[in-house]
């Protein structure tokens, strides 16, 4: 690589070049399911091989049109399935697309932000503390660079790191794990300092690449709710065995009629099983994942999802989440005078040269902060034609931030042989570095008050110069002088007053993080509604609190200012054993623990460090607070819609197990035999994935206070509701059965009675869908879901009566309309019980209290 490229990065046309010839800067080694893997799971369903064996019985029994109708919906339903896992796939590939890392490259002889995938040999790739690097390289500078190497070595403990000292190096000297190494690998964590590398490899050309490491993804394990209802499964499953085969032993012993038994049981079987329930979680996460993704929310863990709607704390922080993150200096304060800004500024008074000069010397390089941002856009923008902007002087060392001294320190080497060095930070650890007067400390943070209760926030800034030639350790050892104070303002978004509004309003407490002072933080909260306590904690008083005197503070205190990051985990902690389910959010490496340990931890999509994002279920994508608030409404309607469906599940099985099974007990022609259940089943499952999935949220969803945590999705009043539902369209359905069977065909008796079943199926799904009167908006577009899957149902059903050959498969007849209309009547009468009492204000008794979108449904009032 010439030297022009060495300063200036990559041409983007070479760049684009490169990546045709190298491909994308992606490591994958997730091996996709072909199509046999996935028919392979499917087949090994409990339904499918249910419904395999009833083809086989009917074609042994020489009923060849039964046996084929049934291995085509098998046939059917495999393809269906396996469609809709590959789809699932796709949408996952493209849910791992939007957390894929970022990268800081120079290109154009300008600082870029690209995707990682998009990093090609010869960039140059920039590398901060709390980023995974992105390629495999060779170091061309550093600045105390750290790198935890585990990924490739298993030693945990970071390697220092130098820069290349010659244009050649041989394989030996890059080999990870040593220190002093100038080579940099893919997916290893820059855990302090700065650097740049020369990319040197990329994708499955990295030494991460040669052992198929994958170093991102979003987590597929069970959730808690997944697991519950598997557990419920398998006990239906195993009472579903039990009763078919007790059937199956009563029509074989008692009739002597094996094969016909068989199929009663298979009947019962399929009818009792709800494989729905995996189905619909499935599909709920899947899609809610997506729906996530729609409000920019990266939902990394599927269990996140569930756990939305419980939330009662949000802990935000105020920079780019409450604020815009686009900082302006608006104020300069020297002492002997001030000067507001309006950003438009081409020059300024001479008094102020030295402050901004100072400001810009203390500002890192290629840095992403905007706080330094801002300086380096006024220094540019009034300097350039003065002597006090020094682009061409080199750095020589860098003093960081500590948690002890709230300053960083450049050192430059003048043209005239001395060091010229920078200093900014809190305006307290400034003074202390100039050794100010007690007296002139308080004069300085009376202004700095003055300032902070304006919103802004405030920096000081120090100089000084030495001629020493070995550097102290300490920036404390220099001799500097106070240049005076900027204050930045970063705009509150527009988006949040009206979101803090609707989080408070769904019982949700709010709590502002800052490293700001106090005042700034006090105003800030103002402006966002959040400050409804007057109380705001400092975060050396937090510190000097023990556990148990914070966790009673916490919930007193809507603001902290001066917190560290570190001291982020403590309040997670003090909220937790107050009970409350907390959102986290962070950003930086030091905020990982405290993301961790959140019930949502959320890391910003933006600004955050990979190691944040890692450690974070969910990942803000711009940021923005008001996309949060918006998320956990989405949260909340994924977890109402879910229980609606699993009540409606649970409900419709009662009528279809009822209607298998007792027409035999009670010595009548069977009503519903493994055909009938399949068409039944094929109805319910895009009912339980399209028709509640797509139930918009209730209106008054984010006014009701979150549920609880533990709370199980169907409990022992929501099985009672769900199983009275059902009872009563059993007993519909039955009557309608039996009354025609005194004076009409067995066929035309089976007809009415799937007509009933059928109404009445389709308005268990109306009813379930709202907890209000399900004529409310009956004909709106918010129903349009609703009307599709009932005109697919009475499809169906009217092609089995039209089709000659299917009609005698499932033994219908053609009745009357009088008759058609009356057993129809009953369906939509028995199917509708719950708005009766909805109507009567009975849901509350059942259900025994009021929890958010844990009730499920309530009076229509």
């Amino acid at each position: 690589m010439d030297q022009a490229s060495v300063t200036s990065g990559l041409s983007s046309a070479e760049a684009a070049s490169r990546l045709v010839t190298h491909g994308r800067n992606v490591i994958d080694a997730r091996t996709r399911r072909n199509f046999w893997q996935s028919a392979r799971i499917v087949l090994s369903e409990p339904m499918l091989l249910l419904l395999l064996l009833a083809a086989a019985v009917y074609l042994l029994l020489g009923d060849l049109a039964e046996g084929a109708l049934l291995g085509f919906f098998a046939a059917l339903t495999v393809t269906l399935v396996i469609l809709q896992q590959r789809r699932s796939e796709r949408a996952l590939e493209a849910l791992r697309a939007l957390g894929a890392p970022m990268a800081n490259v120079v290109r154009d002889g300008h600082t870029q932000r690209i995707p990682g995938a998009e990093l090609v040999p010869g960039d140059l790739l920039l590398l901060d503390a709390g980023e995974r690097v992105a390629a495999d390289g060779v170091l061309l500078s550093c600045r105390a660079l750290t790198i935890d190497e585990s990924l490739l070595t298993g030693e945990s403990v970071p390697v220092r790191k130098r820069a290349r000292t010659s244009a050649t190096w041989s394989d030996d000297a890059m080999e990870p794990g040593g220190d002093d190494v100038p080579g940099v690998y893919s997916g290893t964590l820059v855990t302090d300092g700065e650097g740049m590398a020369l990319v040197t490899a990329t994708g499955m050309h990295t030494r991460a690449g040669a052992i198929g490491k994958s170093l991102s993804g979003i987590s597929s394990e069970p959730t808690r709710l997944q697991r519950n209802t598997g557990k419920l499964v398998r006990l239906f499953g195993l009472f579903a065995t039990v009763i078919s085969l007790g059937l199956l032993l009563f029509y074989g012993l008692g009739r002597g009629e094996w094969m016909h038994g068989l199929l009663s049981a298979i009947a019962l079987a399929m009818a009792l099983l709800p494989e729905e329930f995996p189905l619909a979680l499935t599909v709920f996460f899947a899609i809610g994942a997506w729906r996530l993704a729609q409000v920019k929310v990266l939902a990394r863990r599927s269990a996140v999802i569930e756990t939305l709607g419980a939330a009662t704390v949000l802990c935000v922080d105020k920079t780019g989440t409450l604020t815009e993150n686009r900082m302006r200096i608006r104020r300069l304060d020297i002492g002997s005078d001030t000067l507001q800004l309006t950003g438009a500024e081409s020059e300024l008074p001479e008094a102020f040269h030295r402050l901004v000069e100072y400001a810009q010397l203390a500002a890192r390089l290629h840095t992403y902060d905007p706080m330094d941002l801002a300086v380096g856009q006024l220094a540019i923008g009034t300097l350039t034609h003065t002597e006090h902007l020094h682009s061409a002087w080199p750095l020589e060392k860098e003093y960081g931030l500590t948690p002890e001294l709230l300053a960083m320190s450049q050192v430059w080497s003048s043209p005239s042989g001395r060091r010229e060095i920078a200093s900014k930070g809190a305006p307290e650890a400034i003074a202390d570095l100039c050794h100010l007067s007690e007296q002139e400390t308080s004069a300085w943070m009376q202004r700095v008050a003055e300032m902070a209760r304006d919103g802004l926030r405030v920096l000081a800034v120090a100089a000084g110069s030495t001629d020493q030639t070995v550097l102290p350790d300490d920036q404390h050892d220099f001799d500097f002088s106070w240049q005076g104070l900027i204050g930045f303002e970063d705009p509150l978004r527009a988006s949040v007053p009206e979101a803090i509004a609707q989080a408070q309003s769904a019982g949700i407490e709010v709590k502002m993080i800052t490293g700001d002072f106090p005042e700034t933080a006090r105003a800030i909260a103002g402006q966002a509604g959040i400050a409804r306590h007057s109380d705001v904690l400092v975060g050396k008083q937090m510190a000097a609190m023990d556990d148990a005197a914070l966790a009673d503070v916490v919930m007193r205190s809507d603001v902290y200012a001066r917190i560290q990051p570190v001291q982020k985990l403590r309040l997670v902690e003090a909220l937790k054993a107050r009970g409350e389910v907390v959102a986290m959010t962070g950003d930086g490496v030091n905020d990982a623990p405290a993301l961790k340990a959140a019930h949502i931890g959320i890391a910003m999509g933006q600004r955050g460090s990979d190691v944040a994002r890692e450690a974070a279920a969910m990942v803000l994508l711009d940021d923005d607070f008001g996309h949060l608030v918006e998320a956990v409404r989405v949260g909340r309607r994924i977890f109402d819609n879910l229980r609606k469906v699993m009540l409606y599940i649970v409900a419709i099985h009662i009528p279809i197990a009822g209607l298998a099974v007792l027409p035999l007990l009670f010595g009548l022609p069977p009503l519903l035999l493994p055909m009938h259940v399949v068409l039944i089943e094929m109805i319910i499952d895009p009912m339980c994935s399209i028709a509640f999935e797509n139930q918009p949220a209730e209106a008054d969803i984010m006014k009701m206070p979150p549920r609880s945590l533990d709370e199980s999705l169907i409990g022992r009043a929501q099985f009672l509701l769900a199983t009275a539902q059902g009872a009563v369209l059993l007993l519909g359905c039955l009557g309608v059965y039996l009354v025609s069977l005194q004076t009409l065909a067995d066929d035309v008796s089976r007809t009415l009675a799937f007509f009933a079943l059928t109404a009445g199926n389709l308005m268990l799904v109306s009813s379930n869908a709202s907890r209000h009167a399900a004529w409310r908006g009956f004909f709106s577009r918010r129903r349009l879901a609703f009307w599709v899957i009932a005109l697919i149902a009475s499809a169906a059903v009217a092609l089995c009566l039209l089709v000659p050959g299917l009609r005698s498969i499932f033994g219908f007849a053609w009745p009357t309309l009088v008759h058609s209309a009356m057993a129809i009547a009953v369906g939509v009468l028995a199917g509708s019980a719950l708005e009766w009492v909805k109507w009567h204000g009975g849901i509350q008794s059942v259900l025994g209290h009021r929890a958010g979108p844990a009730t499920a449904l309530e009076p229509a009032g």
